[in-house]
């Protein structure tokens, strides 16, 4: 059964809160933000083994990200890798790698995922993502993963269930909720029917391409008109001409919010979405006194809650810091407190 498993990959995301490390023309998630010598799409691929062949793995992106995706993901076919000629959110680029799946194999199982996230627990997470592609198989329903909160976060939408959620088993979603403010996250955590949005999906091909049609009809006719050109060498003069014609909307949008058949299993494999430096100081190796830095040749003195990121080779010393972010690339160095890093596309402008 494992040739019915497929993996789509978003690695379309510009990661502008990461900047200056990561920058639209090389975002994050074709950098090696962890320090484990493996790049955050290469992490991806690499937690999937096992689960689906290479040849089932497609990624979406951008055109100007293809030549990032071939250095780094060589065992992906190159014919694997979906160009978006434009940026139209998560509901066109599943879209595409749907119709685009259909076309090979109607018997999909699939699973959809970001490029950029970080899953610590890998053993776990496959035994997740398994049992999730065992209900989808046998249920037509939409899946998502939904993990367990362990802090009262705002930064993250939240799923609500119509019961608490057993482990292991896939429980009805009652809403989805936006990211809430802290009193409201403090709530949430203390019922047990709450859990973070990870963005992670499994369903069939049959239920997510029925799901287009019935809610995204406009997106649906785009991709509907390619089918005899899908695989061949006029697929992407087709998608050049046509993908801008898709509605700007997400998948949480367009789909699951009005679906009325949604399941979600409640996860604890170590996520994060590294959406911020904030969440990668969280989970990053620190000294003892919380400071995480990218290599040795950084020395602290006196310094409390940082997060360093230089270049390898540069020697540094600081002393008398406390939660700060320090990064340097690509010409670029930015020194600015923890607190206010979602003021850093601010601080990119005035640059």
């Amino acid at each position: 059964m494992i040739n019915n498993n497929y993996l789509v990959i978003m690695a379309g995301g510009v990661g502008s809160r990461f900047w200056p490390m990561s920058t639209k023309e090389k975002p994050k998630q074709f950098i090696d933000i962890t320090n484990c010598g493996r790049t955050l799409i290469q992490q991806t691929i690499d937690r999937f083994k096992g689960i689906c062949e290479q040849k089932n793995i497609y990624i979406v992106t951008s055109k100007d990200y293809k030549k990032y995706i071939l250095a780094q993901c060589p065992d992906v076919p190159e014919n694997n890798i979906l160009l978006e000629p434009c940026m139209r959110n998560t509901a066109p680029c599943i879209a595409y790698a749907t119709y685009r799946i259909a076309e090979i194999n109607p018997d999909a199982n699939i699973i959809v995922s970001p490029a950029d996230h970080l899953v610590s627990d890998k053993v776990e997470f496959q035994k997740i993502i398994n049992t999730g592609l065992n209900f989808t198989k046998n249920n037509d329903s939409i899946l998502t993963l939904g993990i367990k909160p362990s802090r009262p976060e705002t930064g993250y939408g939240y799923i609500q269930t119509l019961k608490n959620p057993d482990d292991y088993e896939a429980t009805e979603v009652k809403e989805f909720k936006e990211k809430p403010n802290l009193e409201t996250a403090k709530q949430y955590l203390k019922e047990a029917n709450y859990l973070w949005n990870s963005g992670i999906f499994i369903w069939s091909l049959n239920t997510i391409k029925d799901a287009i049609e019935n809610q995204l009809p406009g997106i649906a006719k785009v991709f509907e008109a390619g089918k005899k050109v899908y695989n061949t060498n006029l697929e992407q003069d087709f998608i050049d001409e046509n993908f801008s014609k898709c509605e700007n909307i997400s998948v949480d949008y367009g789909i699951l919010e009005k679906h009325n058949n949604i399941h979600v299993i409640a996860s604890d494999f170590g996520w994060s979405d590294l959406g911020t430096w904030g969440s990668l100081w969280e989970n990053s190796d620190k000294d003892q006194k919380g400071n995480t830095k990218s290599s040795e040749n950084i020395k602290l003195i006196e310094s409390e809650n940082c997060i360093i990121k230089l270049p390898k080779d540069k020697k540094v010393l600081i002393q008398g810091l406390e939660d700060v972010i320090i990064a340097e690339e690509n010409g670029v160095l930015m020194i600015c407190k923890k607190s206010e890093e979602q003021r850093i596309k601010e601080f990119q402008k005035e640059l």
